[in-house]
């Protein structure tokens, strides 16, 4: 078990701090002065002892104060990104945190327990997976279309084609509500890596398109099952945190595609090896499904469902849940409109429009995508404390429109527009996509998200083929896109003056179908 010691000469009145249990990252309990056991926490393991004896130096400049050697035996229960965390924890550990101290910057708002931390590793794996599922196609279309002779409209009818498999993973989502979190998210995971690596041996266009639809919408219906499980399990001070971090890991497994990209330059067919790369992930999604716990608010709500429920309350919720769903896929229409095309024909307006090759793709955008995370990550936390309104507001309408000026530009501000719009534009992403998980209750919370991806889905195909139509007659992309830019212009007025805030909420105070206490005051009293 890893060991920190801690030796400091202190005044006699820090003592106290380093004899005061901590209440930070781990909350302690002190059966005996100097020994710290673990209450909650994200550890397997956790002890802490303090010794201090008096340093005897007569005439020197420490003569009086107190020698202090803390030991620390701590097991992070956080499998497989442990080692991310472990030099943090030592480093933040090493001090003391009387009582009243925050959390450091890299931890959530809310102290986890060992439970939450395991689930939520998992998780960001299962993320990582759906990350490189989810844009493969994408990436590699423009070379795929080159290998088969296709126009910008036939790239433009298969991108809306691929995401008829939204329907795929409304039926996942569905059945997610009825048979559970853990074999859906199994279902979703292997079998869309499997079919994504059918990409590889596609014969033709349209045969590629099938398989990466189905493909697609198993990567979807895993990324909304994923979420749905974060939501239920993390603290409630601290979703919006958590949804940072699944979408860091769901970059990352996107970015491993752009890591890839450059041997598409190989040969006509060496866009082909893209999709075979996710097969090398199957082992250990495997694994992971194997260790991941059934939700514990999906199985409290299978026992909910023996019990007698009063028809007219239900009425009333089934009506709030459906206002909510309308306003929720009202937003995610208008925003798909813009964001799909803008992102799907981004490699193409590189490679066509401003002479990049897939080497120098790969380059621009891992330069200009990497600093997401700084959005990501300040997004989340600003959304956990300050509210997601607010900030989703902000950063919904300044990143949409440094994503139109990419179109209208090159050189220097093509580059500068990119990195602002991903810094400030990844910050929406979890202080608004958190909210398909937190208004709806249990029962509705994976089916609901999945009307949500079909309805945003329906917007994207429309972007996407409206898209390739005017370009082709334009010349240009930046035309179609300008036109589409007013759909997270509306989007950015009713996410400040419609959307509900539910920060450090429960999802039982959100949702009165949750309540176990027919008494209990609620987001609809």
């Amino acid at each position: 078990m890893p060991t920190l010691t801690t030796v400091e000469e202190v005044e006699p009145d820090l003592l106290q701090r380093w004899l005061a249990p901590r209440t930070d990252i781990v909350l302690e309990a002190s059966p005996a002065e100097g020994e710290f056991t673990l209450v909650e926490g994200p550890f397997h393991h956790y002890h802490r002892t303090v010794h201090h004896e008096p340093v005897v130096d007569p005439g020197g400049p420490d003569d009086g104060k107190i020698r202090i050697r803390q030991t620390v035996r701590m097991s992070l229960a956080i499998p497989l990104a442990g080692w991310l965390f472990y030099w943090p924890v030592r480093r933040h550990l090493a001090k003391p945190a009387p009582p009243g101290v925050r959390p450091p910057w890299w931890h959530p708002p809310d102290r986890m327990d060992a439970r939450t931390a395991r689930v939520l590793a998992r998780l960001a794996l299962l993320s990582i997976i759906y990350g490189y599922l989810g844009v493969v196609i994408s990436q590699t279309l423009t070379f795929a279309a080159d290998s088969f002779d296709a126009t910008d409209s036939a790239q433009g009818f298969l991108l809306a084609a691929v995401r008829i498999g939204g329907v795929i993973a409304l039926w996942v989502s569905v059945t997610a509500d009825r048979r559970g979190r853990r074999p859906l998210l199994a279902l979703a995971s292997v079998v869309g890596i499997v079919i994504t690596a059918v990409g590889a041996v596609a014969p033709s266009l349209l045969w590629l398109g099938v398989s990466q639809t189905v493909a697609r919408g198993l990567a979807t219906a895993l990324n909304i099952v994923v979420g749905v499980v974060a939501a239920e399990e993390v603290p409630a001070g601290s979703r919006a945190w958590a949804a940072s971090v699944l979408t860091l890991s769901a970059g990352l497994g996107a970015g491993m595609v752009l890591w890839v990209l450059p041997v598409a330059d190989l040969g006509p067919d060496g866009w082909r090896i893209v999709y075979l790369v996710p097969l090398i992930a199957l082992p250990l999604a495997i694994r992971a499904i194997q260790d991941l716990p059934e939700s514990q608010r999906f199985e409290k709500a299978v026992a909910r469902t023996a019990e007698p429920t009063t028809s007219t309350m239900d009425q009333v919720k089934v009506f709030a849940a459906d206002r909510r769903l309308i306003l929720l896929s009202s937003t995610a229409f208008l925003f798909s409109i813009f964001a799909s095309p803008a992102s799907q024909f981004l490699n193409e307006y590189l490679r066509d429009e401003q002479g990049f090759s897939a080497s120098r793709i790969a380059i621009y955008r891992l330069v200009t995508a990497t600093p997401a995370g700084i959005g990501i990550m300040i997004g989340g936390r600003l959304a956990d404390i300050r509210g997601r309104r607010s900030v989703g507001a902000v950063a919904l309408f300044v990143g949409s429109m440094a994503s139109l000026l990419i179109y209208w530009t090159s050189g220097i501000p093509l580059w500068a527009f990119s990195m602002l719009g991903t810094v400030v534009g990844a910050a929406a992403v979890p202080a608004l996509g958190v909210y398909g998980e937190e208004l709806f209750p249990t029962g509705r919370r994976a089916s609901s998200k999945g009307v949500i991806a079909l309805i945003a889905v329906m917007g994207s195909a429309l972007g996407v083929i409206a898209t390739g139509q005017i370009s082709d007659r334009a010349g240009s992309l930046a035309v179609p896109i300008t036109i589409f830019a007013i759909g997270p212009l509306v989007v950015t007025g009713m996410v400040r003056f419609l959307y509900p805030e539910t920060a450090r909420l429960e999802l039982e105070h959100i949702n009165p179908e949750d309540r176990t206490d027919p008494d209990e005051p609620t987001d609809q009293d």
